[in-house]
């Protein structure tokens, strides 16, 4: 059996002019960086009207057993397209992180990939480097400003700018700087973060233009004064120096499916610790340019799909047409209770107890009066009776399942999840939001936890509670919130699988994010740096003496 880079690289691509031809896009808004990949320059569109059908593509609670959400996208994608629809695809780009740790990529799978598939794991157009570069550049800043005298009075012990790097290391999570001779800087507590969880990050990917990213970087709250009073970039006084280093990474890039299918690969926060999706820019970009506009919220329904509908669309300014919940019968198995090691076993009994998560996110995303559709993406192991159980069981719901076969035959096995999507997208009724602009921060985030998750109620730590009263007096309390959790559960234990009920969600510290526009409420012990597992990916991936690389997936 073929893995996913020897396909990629058996794959013969189109020349990237021709995807771009096929859209529409003109020679001049296209920059290209090699044959097969380019950035989009599409200021001179940013007023066009939208007129994609949007489909979002969400999940059940990710499980070791892989759900393959963003394989399930990209078949979609190539499904709609054997259908004769004007298709295209909008995607996060993957983090380092992942790819050197234990997830992987983030280009689908098998015959259902986006290609480069080695260049977009890798470093692709260059995004996270001018991100990072950005972000520790405002870093270095500070405390050159504090070394130089201080003058905005910031207090050393109050910052909330930390460094980033776009790989998992652990051993940065906490550090000291400043340490050595006087010309080396005023010692303090600090620490890393990964490059997805800057704010940086947010912002590039809730930014229209140029000029309304560098505005969103003015407001950028990077610590506070000994007076307790908020410090900002625009302070500093560097925010057009940051805009500059993010001048090329704030436009879209353009690649294709292993099926031709053009493909808006854009930005990449986290869902667990950010929102968990790709640009405003490329998901309109691929809203003005076809018909049908197929993208992702990262991990499950309880984060990357309520962060989408609750903190993209009004800026978006375009509702989902249509919500796949994408779950494999291994994945909702463990959900019910069976081992790892097992799940290749039939096992109905588990099956049925593990679609209670299943079922709690369809539920989840029909309160915001979308249509939704299940996409069972299919593995070797499952069996007719269980296929048959999962169908069945979402007609309770007025749910359609459909079997998706996309890792091994691409847009082929993609093709009745595409009838189906064609067909819900004119059920679309009026959209209802989660909660109002002007609701509380708590009330926002009760109603995540009771509506979205399955909870019935919010404690905050000694620490948030004083932050949320001093949020109060800044007139920040009716932000939008970031719900910072666990990926694996409904819960903020990421060990507590399927669908707990009647659970209270614990918020230790609030960070602001005022550039971004919105509240991040840290819960549980969720990490905003992860660390590497005891046999990373990176041991696995080699390269020879032509250049060919392996072992990447």
């Amino acid at each position: 059996m073929l893995t996913d880079i020897e396909i990629a690289q058996a794959a013969k691509l189109q020349p990237i002019n021709e995807i771009a031809d096929k859209i529409g896009i003109k020679p001049e808004e296209l920059e290209q960086y090699g044959h097969y990949k380019a950035k989009l320059n599409l200021q001179n569109r940013k007023n066009d009207p939208m007129k994609g059908k949007l489909i979002l593509v969400t999940s059940i609670n990710p499980t070791p057993a892989g759900e393959g959400k963003s394989t399930v996208t990209v078949g979609l994608g190539d499904g709609l397209s054997r259908l004769g629809k004007n298709a295209m695809i909008a995607l996060r780009e993957p983090s380092l992180g992942p790819v050197m740790g234990v997830k992987g990529g983030a280009t689908g799978g098998g015959y259902s990939q986006v290609v480069p598939m080695d260049d977009i794991n890798l470093h692709f157009t260059g995004d996270f480097h001018a991100l990072t570069s950005a972000h520790n550049t405002l870093a270095a800043v500070i405390d050159n400003h504090i070394y130089q005298g201080n003058a905005l009075n910031i207090d050393p012990r109050r910052m909330i700018w930390k460094r980033v790097l776009d790989i998992n290391d652990r051993a940065l999570r906490h550090t000291i700087i400043g340490l050595g001779s006087p010309t080396s800087g005023v010692p303090r507590e600090d620490g890393f973060d990964i490059t997805v969880a800057s704010e940086l990050m947010a912002i590039l990917t809730l930014s229209n233009d140029l000029s309304d990213l560098k505005a969103r970087i003015k407001r950028i709250v990077i610590g506070y004064t000994y007076d307790r009073e908020p410090v900002t970039v625009d302070q500093l006084g560097v925010a057009g120096a940051l805009t500059v280093l993010l001048k090329d990474a704030i436009k879209p890039n353009l690649v294709q499916t292993l099926a031709h299918t053009p493909v808006v690969v854009h930005g990449g926060p986290f869902a667990n610790i950010a929102q968990g999706t790709n640009s405003v820019q490329a998901t309109r970009a691929a809203l003005q340019l076809a018909d049908y506009a197929i993208t992702e919220g990262g991990f499950g329904a309880d984060l990357g799909g309520e962060k989408f509908l609750d903190i993209k669309t009004p800026i978006l300014g375009k509702t989902p047409d249509t919500i796949v919940i994408v779950a494999t019968i291994r994945a909702l198995k463990l959900h019910g209770g069976k081992p790892l090691a097992e799940l290749d076993n039939e096992d109905v009994a588990a099956l049925e107890a593990g679609l209670a998560n299943l079922g709690k996110h369809i539920q989840s995303m029909q309160r915001y009066n979308v249509p939704v559709v299940v996409a069972i993406n299919q593995f070797t192991a499952d069996t007719d009776v269980e296929i048959a159980t999962v169908q069945e069981y979402t007609k309770q719901f007025g749910v359609e399942a459909v079997l998706a076969n996309v890792w091994a035959n691409g847009g082929e096995g993609a093709e009745d999840l595409a009838r189906a999507v064609v067909a819900s997208v004119e059920n679309t009724g009026e959209f209802k939001p989660l909660y109002a602009p002007e609701d509380e921060l708590m009330t926002k985030m009760e109603k995540i936890v009771t509506e979205i998750y399955g909870g019935k109620d919010v404690e905050l730590d000694a620490k948030a509670k004083t932050q949320l009263k001093r949020f109060q007096k800044l007139g920040w309390d009716k932000l939008p919130v970031v719900m910072a959790k666990t990926q694996y559960s409904l819960t903020d234990n990421a060990k507590q699988l399927g669908a707990p009920k009647d659970f209270t969600i614990h918020v230790r510290e609030f960070i602001p994010k005022l550039g971004a526009g919105f509240i991040v409420a840290m819960t549980g012990n969720v990490l905003t740096m992860p660390g590497l597992p005891a046999d990373p990916a990176a041991n696995h991936i080699d390269i020879d003496e032509n250049g060919t690389i392996v072992g990447l997936f």
